[in-house]
């Protein structure tokens, strides 16, 4: 299916990014009219070289022409009379410089294709990660129904060992017949020679039943293995890498009941193999013979059970809940000295008869790897109640679960420490000394969690990998959705990839180090790409949440596309932008207005920082602004937000309403109260 037949498919907030991709630079009435065309070119190519370029542009102006006379045929006037308008524009503002409208069109087909991967991905991860758990995918329907076998075979298994008793007493009543007969002189020669081969025919008989269940039992340890595997290399694995996603802003993880489940029937299963091995064990005790084969693989038998039944409990206990400073929860594995934190274990095995106690200790391993060579290395100690016992009091469903809630960590000034061995590793942390040590710090969480799944990488960043731009973006968007209504819109995106990588056709695949995101000041600027996007995080989530939530805020926008998109509105049209040169995280708005002579002027305002927003909304802000003209008059310069919505629809709401004056003549006795102010901000 074509690109843009499969784009028109998509939800309405998709359809919604797709529409900000276009504007007169590129029209979207083009881009349906020539779909297929356009989508057969190599336009990345022609971006690049100027010749083809201009091949390129005379056949998409063929290419006009040819479907104005379809439109013409089909006497379609409107069309007719936009598709004129179109070329129009085209030839006046590319005829001279082709590679910039092949530049725009492969990046609005580059940013297409990043819309419908982001809607595939999303659409998959609703039918993997339902948070009620209810859908199940084909792969986990496979696990499920290889759960119930191995269930039935333990029963089955069971009644054969069971049954297997029997024969056993009976040969055993009866070789203590013979052997008491022959004890007493009673035997005669052809009644013993009889009764031998009776006894070696039940015998015979028997070691057969017992080779039967010693091989069924082996078969079914196999299927329990590759079972184990299953759950504790897969599904577990996944479920602690949809964790780690979590943790820096991803989709929220599902819940465990579902893997509880899981993993108990087989813990279950496991035991009752552990029983019957046993019981063959009694067994061989009662009867056993030369080439027994329970004495040949009972050994061998327990052994693997055993093996197997240690490394699932192992695999069972999960660190539930990451360590996470109460204060800020929208950022874990960050902790500060002295600050309370919170933690907790599970254990993933549900035995409601369960009758020993699990104690748990939180310690902090900082010896793990090659870290004791890593130069700079600090110790910690931990404070508080660091050793619990697991109960069922602390989870809502009867797991066993031990819940830490006021932790904290001590840097160690003397002394070497110890070395914890722990087979239950939470995610690795930073611990910072100083809040203002935080931006840097979830930076430093963001990208490990991005790059990596290994619990005790603690050399990643003696040198850290480099990250491509579509896992950056899909990021850094994390942090915008995990705290507010709305991501990042690819053309929001774009604007923040320019700033990190310059120019480019398509950043799909480019990389970006760990110096680039964080260390290194952007061109032109004195702070890094990342101190000043967290900085605007923060602005958005304490100053402007609900005008970025009702989708007001076009914040992340390059000036040529804030000129491209504005021009063509009506004085009065404004947008909301943030600051490019703000380390702090500013907030501003740009207008249209023509001058004395017609022309259209794109104005901005000096950038808005949180230290003004302390005082006054943004909204009203917006509501009361105003410019002093030529004749020193007041007058407001923003009419409608962009596209089109009237400034008071859109930001009325949002300010406190003004305290109606007194109609009523007031007593000349009473003391007159203080004239009411009100705040307004004005430029000259």
């Amino acid at each position: 299916m074509a690109q843009w037949n499969q784009l028109q498919q998509l939800e309405t907030r998709y359809l919604e990014q797709l529409y900000h991709l276009y504007s007169d630079s590129f029209p979207m009435e083009l881009r349906q009219f020539l779909a297929p065309w356009i989508e057969s070119q190599d336009w990345a190519y022609a971006a690049n070289k100027e010749s083809h370029a201009t091949l390129v542009f005379h056949n998409l102006l063929g290419e006009i022409d040819q479907q104005y006379s379809r439109f013409l045929q089909e006497n379609n006037v409107l069309y007719q009379h936009n598709l004129r308008r179109i070329k129009q524009h085209l030839q006046s503002k590319y005829l001279e410089k082709p590679m910039e409208i092949a530049r725009i069109v492969a990046r609005c087909l580059w940013e297409e294709q990043r819309l419908l991967q982001t809607a595939t991905t999303a659409q998959q991860d609703g039918q993997v990660a339902h948070p009620t758990g209810t859908v199940v995918t084909e792969k986990q329907q496979i696990l499920e129904h290889n759960l119930q076998d191995i269930r039935k075979r333990v029963q089955s298994l069971n009644l054969r060992v069971l049954d297997l008793e029997s024969p056993g007493k009976v040969l055993e009543f009866e070789v203590n017949q013979a052997l008491s007969q022959d004890l007493n002189g009673n035997s005669q020669a052809a009644a013993t020679r009889q009764k031998m081969t009776q006894l070696e025919q039940m015998l015979s008989a028997l070691d057969q039943l017992r080779r039967q269940i010693v091989t069924e039992m082996a078969g079914l340890l196999s299927a329990m293995d590759f079972v184990q595997k299953n759950l504790t290399d897969e599904e577990l694995a996944d479920w602690k890498r949809r964790q780690q996603i979590a943790c820096i802003g991803g989709p929220p993880n599902i819940c465990l009941d579902r893997l509880e489940t899981w993993i108990t029937s087989l813990a279950e299963s496991q035991l009752q193999i552990r029983q019957q091995i046993k019981k063959l064990e009694e067994l061989q005790q009662k009867v056993s013979y030369k080439g027994d084969p329970i004495i040949q693989h009972r050994p061998a038998l327990e052994e693997k059970i055993v093996d197997l039944f240690r490394n699932l409990m192992k695999s069972a206990f999960v660190v539930e809940r990451q360590p996470c400073m109460p204060m800020h929860p929208d950022r874990p594995l960050v902790i500060k000295t002295g600050v309370q934190f919170t933690t907790k274990v599970r254990l993933l095995v549900k035995f409601p008869e369960l009758n020993y106690q699990l104690k748990i200790k939180v310690c902090i391993d900082k010896e793990s790897g090659d870290v004791a060579a890593i130069r700079g290395s600090r110790k910690f100690n931990i404070l508080g109640t660091n050793t619990k016992v697991m109960n069922m009091e602390e989870s809502n469903n009867g797991s066993l679960s031990a819940e830490f809630k006021h932790l904290t960590l001590r840097e160690q000034r003397c002394g070497n420490g110890g070395r914890t061995n722990s087979d239950t590793h939470s995610l690795p942390v930073v611990v910072i000394s100083n809040i203002c040590q935080m931006p840097n710090a979830w930076a430093s969480i963001l990208w490990y969690n991005m790059l990596t799944n290994h619990p005790k990488n603690v050399n990643f960043f003696t040198k850290p990998p480099v990250g491509t731009w579509d896992q950056v973006a899909e990021v850094l968007s994390w942090q915008f959705s995990s705290t507010t209504k709305r991501g990042l819109t690819i053309e929001q995106l774009t604007t923040l990839a320019e700033k990190l990588l310059g120019p480019c056709v398509n950043y799909s695949g480019c990389q970006i180090t760990w110096a680039k995101f964080c260390k290194e000041n952007m061109a032109g600027k004195g702070f890094s790409f990342w101190v000043w996007l967290d900085n605007i995080i923060d602005l958005v989530k304490k100053y402007i949440l609900a005008l970025w939530n009702e989708g007001y805020i076009m914040g992340f926008i390059s000036k040529e596309r804030e000129r491209a998109i504005l021009s063509p509105k009506p004085p009065g049209t404004f947008l909301l932008r943030f600051s490019e040169s703000s380390k702090e995280g500013g907030i501003t708005f740009t207008w249209v207005e023509k001058d004395i002579n017609g022309k259209t002027q794109i104005q901005s305002v000096e950038p808005y920082t949180k230290q003004q927003l302390n005082s006054m909304s943004f909204a009203e802000i917006i509501m009361g602004y105003k410019i002093m003209d030529a004749t020193n008059i007041l007058v407001s310069p923003l009419v409608y937000l962009y596209p089109e919505i009237p400034k008071e629809e859109a930001f009325g709401k949002y300010c406190r309403p003004e305290a109606q004056p007194d109609t009523e003549f007031p007593d000349p006795g009473l003391i007159q109260p203080y004239l009411k102010t009100k705040f307004i901000c004005v430029t000259p």
